[in-house]
């Protein structure tokens, strides 16, 4: 199978992968032959691209960090404590994030060799909601890369899923606002880490370090973060931990005033921040365990060849497998082997 940008899904493309509706439903199942009505559908729920399968692909296969059903419920779950904030009690709902969590880490690590899709992530146009679930997946991937314990992932995981918390607090003129924030609505967003922390550790038994990665991912390295300009150690594990996640996943969604860079673009960025923005340590996991061109995605080679993406291996992530595409022809490049290396990955083709 491959992916296929949303905007360029045609009628008869046949389906690769269930799609689920934001309760979990079945809303179009694999296999499915694709008419008119159902692309719309796809382009009104907020679906980035779709998988689809044909013959040329049919044995490239697609696996996801973790599970698309345990992705949705999730998002429904954060949606509950969110919208509750504002209760005296919501400790039902923050049981629900917690058990979220948990389920989140197991499923990891037992595909704890993988390495994360992050096409396979984006899903629905409810940014708010899916960023805090991607920032958690590979939040927790990268404390696996880390080799953290259990409790410390769930930890790592709780922290990453609520860091944006504060954001409930903050006005929605502002929050929503579809175009970039001017000086002063900037200074009121940046006070969502704080009311975050604030939120968290009055109301809450959140272990201090959690409530900590909630405070500090929009610190930096070199010192010119917020709220405190904290530098290096002296931010905790989660929150540069965090940091990296939210900001790759933010540079990589779609936003009213921007693209989304694509895969590739986001990793160049986050190894470019590497010592700066971010603990170089961290960035080397991260960038070992997320594929910057995903398994089923169409690539540009610097021979002038299409090819497919097929498998991803964490000590070479920009020399992945990649089935060759040439009119009626086909065939497998792995190009990690010598006599490849002087083919490289140039971008993600635009087209499907």
């Amino acid at each position: 199978m491959r992916f296929v940008p949303v905007n360029c899904v045609r009628e008869g493309m046949k389906l690769g992968k269930t799609l689920l509706g934001e309760n979990g439903q079945v809303l179009l199942s694999q296999g499915v032959v694709l008419k008119g009505y159902y692309i719309e559908k796809i382009k009104q729920i907020g679906y980035n691209g779709i998988y689809i399968e044909d013959e040329i692909t049919d044995n490239i296969y697609v696996t996801g960090i973790i599970s698309d059903s345990l992705k949705i419920k999730t998002v429904k779950n954060l949606k509950e404590f969110f919208s509750s904030a504002h209760r005296d009690s919501n400790s039902l709902e923050y049981e629900n994030v917690q058990k979220s969590v948990e389920m989140i880490v197991d499923e990891i690590l037992e595909n704890k060799n993988l390495m994360v899709n992050m096409v396979d992530l984006k899903v629905f146009d409810n940014y708010t909601f899916y960023h805090s679930v991607n920032v958690a997946v590979l939040s927790i991937v990268i404390g696996v890369g880390l080799g953290l314990s259990r409790q410390k992932l769930y930890e790592l995981g709780l922290a990453a899923l609520l860091h944006d918390i504060g954001k409930v607090f903050i006005p929605k003129e502002v929050l929503n606002k579809g175009e970039r924030l001017n000086k002063e609505e900037l200074d009121i967003i940046k006070q969502h880490t704080q009311i975050g922390y604030d939120y968290l550790k009055k109301k809450y038994d959140v272990p201090v370090l959690a409530y900590l990665g909630a405070l500090q991912h929009h610190e930096r390295y070199d010192g010119e973060g917020y709220p405190n300009k904290l530098a290096k150690d002296k931010i905790s594990l989660y929150g540069r931990i965090i940091s990296v996640s939210d900001v790759y996943d933010a540079l990589t969604s779609d936003r009213p005033y921007r693209p989304a860079l694509s895969p590739s673009e986001g990793m160049e960025y986050i190894l470019g921040g590497g010592g700066t923005m971010f603990d170089p340590e961290i960035v080397e996991i991260f960038s070992k365990k997320v594929a910057p061109y995903p398994a089923g995605t169409k690539v540009r080679l610097s021979n002038g060849l299409t090819a497919m993406v097929m498998q991803n291996f964490e000590d070479a992530c920009i020399r992945p497998l990649v089935k060759v595409i040439e009119k009626d022809d086909s065939w497998e490049l792995d190009l990690r082997d010598r006599q490849c290396y002087s083919i490289t990955i140039e971008d993600i083709a635009k087209t499907g």
